[in-house]
């Protein structure tokens, strides 16, 4: 029997992904994205009618994770542990380390933090590139 990972998307890959900036498709696996993103997501102050309406359909189509006792006791150890980690970042760290995930994300900040397993994706160089 072959085991599939399971991913948590940070913010950025939900964001690149529905902008069409992959350059190659997600890695099999599970998928979930922490509640922290869908609020990230849905409160851009320049979100059009028609971007609000891409991250629902998507969100509906992901199990979405909620704040846990866990997650919420793990967090703070890591914001203990790194006063820089913004609290969202932290939320997101927790949630992938309680649920054994490895985070999708480009960003740096998750880099350090001891215990968190992340892969990065690779993104189109150009617009040429993704309109082939």
């Amino acid at each position: 029997m072959e085991l599939t990972n399971h991913y948590i998307l940070d913010t950025n890959i939900v964001i690149y992904l529905l902008g069409g900036r992959l350059a190659s498709p997600l890695p099999e696996g599970s998928y979930s994205v922490s509640i922290i993103t869908e609020i990230e997501l849905l409160s851009f102050h320049q979100l059009s009618d028609n971007e609000e309406q891409q991250i629902l359909e998507m969100l509906q189509s992901i199990n979405k994770i909620l704040l846990t006792d866990d997650v919420s006791r793990k967090t703070i150890q890591l914001r203990r542990q790194n006063n820089k980690l913004k609290l969202p970042d932290a939320v997101i760290a927790a949630t992938t380390i309680i649920n054994n995930a490895i985070l999708l994300t480009n960003d740096q900040a998750f880099s350090s933090i001891t215990g968190l397993k992340t892969q990065c994706v690779k993104l189109l160089n150009s617009e040429t590139e993704k309109n082939k």
